[in-house]
């Protein structure tokens, strides 16, 4: 079972996990405080006053850096160590977060004791909390079990699904086979409907029946589907279910007419205003933060390939609507690494990628002078990456529904890109299309956002880099 925040489908366990760490996290800044000052003196009642508001800044503050360090995402495949780097580094960063808040408003100060024990009681709580989760808390408890109506090829869709993020919010009970409908899933999972589709539902508690008929213009059973609707059960579109269970559009089931007539693809005025301002303060912000950084790129740069060597790289890629432009990066190949004038995927460990080049790609430092891009309009903060316009002629004609990802402003960083590791053949183009097509269908403020957050992971862990 999953609930919408922020424009993506969260899976309720995840959604339960972070309400109870977040009320450990605003716990631990009481426990610190209560240890810490363990009698009350009257100098002290200033201090009591900010408590709350203290505990509120610290909880949040840790709540969005585990998921920047995707510890509430259901994508995470790390091990048990590498979960607990992440917590360690995650409680770190919250730490250091909260302190340069206070900081900046003293008023809110605790003193660093304080702090210092709340975090490690943070560390412990979120530790705890994740070991008993996962020995108590059965999933069962919150899939939804489903009901596929149709037995035929688009049911493979479904029943091809192998990650278990993919499987984890819901149970498939079994299928029932539409008049005319070729069989395609095991006989054996197909139920028995001769008492009708409602009875069924009641005999198995039915959550939400997916309908995946080949042809709903043969035998589409709208009476049946009705009564299960009002009896409170769900009924949903395959390619609407696959949306929100997978965090994409799937290509193979898709249809003009769902594009046209679904919820999303919004462009009002509103949105495209909250974007650009977004885009203009994270760029203004970006910059500040990283000026000392891109300079030792650029000195680190020469000092490798000498002073006449370029710095900068520019690329023709393919923006809005279609229209190309010329993306900036630091230069982080050899300055002859398509001498032909041909196009290439960049590979995994490319040779022609220089030293300094390997860690700038790995640590993603070559995309920030992409900022400029952004600043000029031709590039949105979060968005569909940009691609050449040679691989985009190939693409178009090869991958349906491929220029539609020209409908908004490509991006530095982009839904795509957490949930799809590195493209580099047609096949990967064709999956990060469909991921493409999840965020252009639900773009929102907060879903750019939410999403510039979890980028933090595939920085700071090196996540698809090349």
């Amino acid at each position: 079972m999953r609930v919408r925040l922020f424009g993506q489908y969260v899976h309720v366990s995840i959604a339960a996990l972070a309400a109870v760490e977040a009320l450990i996290f605003f716990g631990a800044v009481l426990l610190a405080y209560r240890i810490r000052f363990d009698t009350w003196h009257p100098s002290l009642e200033s201090t009591r006053n900010v408590l709350l508001p203290c505990a509120g800044v610290f909880g949040a503050t840790n709540v969005l850096s585990f998921l920047a360090f995707g510890l509430y995402s259901s994508r995470q495949r790390a091990r048990t160590s590498g979960v607990f780097v992440r917590l360690l580094a995650a409680v770190a960063a919250a730490t250091v977060g909260t302190a340069a808040l206070f900081y900046v408003v003293p008023s809110l100060w605790l003193g660093r004791g304080i702090l210092a024990l709340a975090s490690l009681f943070a560390l412990l709580g979120a530790g705890a909390s994740r070991a008993i989760f996962a020995h108590l808390v059965d999933e069962t408890l919150f899939k939804r079990r489903v009901l596929v109506y149709g037995v035929g090829q688009r049911t493979a869709a479904i029943s091809g699904l192998r990650r278990r993020s993919d499987r984890r919010g819901f149970e498939i009970l079994g299928f029932v086979q539409p008049d005319g409908e070729n069989l395609a899933v095991p006989p054996e999972r197909v139920f028995d409907a001769s008492g009708g589709i409602l009875e069924l539902c009641d005999r198995y508690d039915v959550h939400e029946i997916v309908v995946a008929m080949e042809d709903r213009r043969r035998g589409f059973p709208i009476l049946g589907l009705l009564e299960c609707r009002l009896a409170g059960m769900e009924v949903t579109e395959l390619l609407t279910f696959l949306e929100r269970e997978t965090g994409r559009v799937r290509i193979d089931v898709l249809n003009p007419s769902w594009m046209i007539f679904g919820e999303g693809f919004r462009r009002d005025p509103l949105r495209l205003f909250s974007s650009r301002a977004l885009d203009l303060l994270a760029s203004l912000l970006l910059l500040i933060i990283s000026l000392p950084l891109m300079l030792l790129t650029m000195l680190a740069i020469k000092f490798e390939d000498g002073w006449r060597a370029p710095i900068f790289y520019g690329q023709a890629r393919v923006g809005l609507g279609g229209h190309p432009f010329n993306v900036l990066k630091f230069r982080s190949m050899r300055t002859d690494a398509e001498r032909d004038g041909r196009a290439q995927w960049a590979q995994k460990s490319d040779p022609r990628v220089t030293r300094v080049g390997a860690v700038i790609r790995k640590l993603r430092i070559d995309e920030l002078p992409q900022i400029l891009n952004v600043v000029s309009g031709h590039m949105s903060f979060v968005g569909p990456r940009p691609e050449r316009p040679q691989f985009v002629a190939e693409l178009a004609q090869k991958i349906p529904y491929y220029v539609q990802r020209h409908c908004v402003k490509p991006g530095i960083t982009g839904w795509a890109q957490l949930c799809y590791p590195y493209g580099s053949s047609e096949q990967d183009a064709l999956e990060k299309l469909q991921y493409d097509l999840y965020y252009i269908k639900n773009n929102t403020l907060l879903f750019d956002l939410a999403i510039l957050v979890q980028t933090a992971e595939v920085v700071f862990m090196g996540k698809g880099a090349r």
